[in-house]
């Protein structure tokens, strides 16, 4: 993971032991399923530079809407309602920024099963004129991205995209709209970790493409392929000059943010952290996976908000004008369990969701929750 002109290289806390983590979010694959993992070589990103000034920190969490069950993702609406979808139910719901939930549907073909199910949600930068949502979703066969038409119910399913391959664990699922206006989409290797550096596989990987599914113009390998090399990034974001991050699960040593660049090789399985050379692309940032797994990442109000599984906290990242990254700062550490999906709505505010009813917290009354934080 080779170095990157003019951004810091960082890390958030010195390297510690920890226990594979059975069923964090993180962890190794052996500890999900059995498997024998590689043992990547690397380290941790060298320590963060601290800002000039300590960063703003966010209001206190305010609870929208309780009750829900393993909210996955967050996508918003030109009006400001979101919708949000639950990973073993399958359904899909509208919540409005008074607090007001209602069913979308059941999207049909879900076939959930450890860390798979109904994942990412995304919406049309031109929802206006065509009413087009996406979903990712875990099928009987595979994952895939299918686009919908939502005008008031859900119509004219489309799969865009199918073949990703699918496991119980390392499913990414994440769905985003870069500023480019094409449509992102994060997979993961299943364990299969040599699917990561084989361009030909749509596994352990970032994706680019039209909202009809096709390779998007401009692509590095005239494929779906943006970047590769990846073990599950679950996280991706962009600052307002259109840079790129995006968060990605370790093994059992280093989970990461990495700026996201076109054609790079983000070195797993044969790097986990920096130490890639000129073969592979460096994180900007480390964590030790008891402090992180990191899933959902937004951007707002000058920083990076990385919501974390395992590490039950939201990290507050801040971003330099070069884009370089500052110290983080945890946030809301332990206060509400696990934390997957963070967005940021149109009013600037940022939503999170718990995770406590994955089967890998401790649910607490009212969990699943949807929460709202300011951001000054």
């Amino acid at each position: 993971m080779m170095g990157r002109t003019g951004l810091a290289m960082l890390v958030v806390a010195v390297l510690m032991g920890c226990a594979p983590a059975t069923g964090t979010g993180g962890g190794t694959a052996a500890a999900a399923d059995g498997a024998p993992a590689t043992q990547a070589r690397g380290g941790p990103a060298p320590e963060p530079p601290a800002g000039t000034a300590p960063p703003r920190p966010p209001g206190t969490p305010r609870t929208l809407v309780e009750g829900l069950t393993v909210p996955w993702a967050i996508a918003f609406l030109p009006g400001g309602d979101a919708l949000i979808t639950e990973r073993d139910s399958a359904r899909l719901l509208r919540i409005t920024p008074q607090g007001r939930s209602s069913g979308v549907g059941v999207i049909d073909g879900v076939s959930p099963r450890g860390e798979g199910g109904l994942l990412g949600v995304a919406v049309s930068p031109t929802y206006s004129k065509d009413h087009f949502i996406f979903v990712y979703f875990t099928a009987n066969d595979d994952n895939r991205v299918v686009r919908y038409r939502y005008d008031g119910g859900l119509s004219a399913p489309t799969p865009i995209l199918t073949g990703i391959p699918k496991g119980s664990i390392h499913n990414g699922g994440r769905l985003e709209f870069g500023p480019d206006g094409y449509l992102y989409v994060s997979t993961g290797e299943t364990g299969e970790e040599r699917l990561a550096q084989d361009r030909n596989s749509l596994g352990g990987k970032i994706l680019r493409m039209t909202a009809d599914g096709r390779p998007a113009p401009g692509n590095p390998f005239g494929t779906l392929v943006w970047t590769y090399g990846h073990r599950n990034v679950q996280g991706m974001a962009w600052d307002p000059k259109g840079r790129m991050y995006a968060t990605e699960f370790g093994q059992d040593k280093y989970d990461e943010i990495n700026l996201i660049e076109k054609g790079h090789n983000y070195g797993w399985p044969e790097v986990e952290g920096a130490g890639g050379g000129n073969r592979f692309t460096d994180p900007l940032l480390t964590w030790i996976p008891s402090e992180a797994s990191p899933s959902g990442l937004a951007y707002a109000g000058g920083s990076l908000w990385a919501a974390a599984l395992r590490g039950q906290r939201l990290w507050q990242i801040p971003l330099r004008e070069d884009g370089a990254v500052e110290r983080p700062v945890a946030r809301f550490t332990r206060e509400y369990g696990r934390l997957r999906a963070v967005a940021t709505a149109p009013d600037g505010t940022l939503w999170l969701t718990t995770s406590n009813r994955d089967g890998r917290g401790s649910p607490r009354p009212g969990d699943d929750r949807v929460l709202v934080v300011s951001v000054r």
